[in-house]
């Protein structure tokens, strides 16, 4: 006889690459979460228009990514790229930033984070490298990339298509003060 064995809800926090860029995959965030209920998700909660949703699963995160890319091709008719991590992967991401354990009181503003569908080949790195961009300066750790910049993201040439194309694998970065309210909305909804 088998046992029967209750599985746990993961938090997962989900990205979704390139909706509501300059007019382009348009989705409301409204709509995004009532999506997400529809698909069988619980504790559906969206921060600001550019797709990050915090949601609980029982269901692996890989699964997850499937069922949220074939919901969004189904509900609006365009691919979406969608990346998931558990909070605690999240977690991990903030504390090991490396620019931060050099320098702790570097503005926010400067920080960002690119988030790889998959830890990039070693050939694809090392093409990335031979690039100049000046003071910006960016960092691998598995499948993250850690960017610093001197003015503006919006100035710099290290932005996510340039590391989209150049790294040859799906992308999507986020300034570090959304990578914080993020782990704050994500961990608020836990201690409910």
């Amino acid at each position: 006889m088998f046992k029967k064995y209750a599985f746990t809800s993961m938090k997962y926090i989900s990205l979704l690459r390139g909706i509501n860029v300059s007019g382009q995959k348009k989705i409301l965030m409204a709509d995004l979460r009532d999506l997400y209920v529809d698909l069988g998700f619980s504790e559906v909660v969206s921060y600001i228009q550019s797709g990050n949703v915090i949601f609980d699963s029982r269901k692996s995160a890989k699964s997850c990514i499937s069922i949220i890319q074939e919901g969004i091709k189904t509900a609006y008719g365009f691919d979406v790229p969608v990346q998931i991590l558990t909070v605690d992967q999240w977690r991990k991401t903030i504390d090991s930033n490396p620019f931060l354990m050099v320098e702790p009181e570097i503005p926010i503003e400067q920080l960002y984070v690119t988030f790889l569908a998959e830890k990039p080949k070693k050939e694809d790195v090392e093409s990335l490298k031979d690039f100049y961009f000046g003071e910006d300066a960016w960092t691998l750790a598995g499948a993250i990339i850690y960017c610093k910049y001197a003015t503006r993201y919006s100035n710099s040439k290290l932005n996510n298509n340039f590391i989209e194309k150049k790294l040859k694998v799906s992308a999507t970065s986020r300034n570090w003060k959304t990578t914080l309210k993020l782990l704050e909305l994500s961990t608020a909804s836990i201690k409910k």
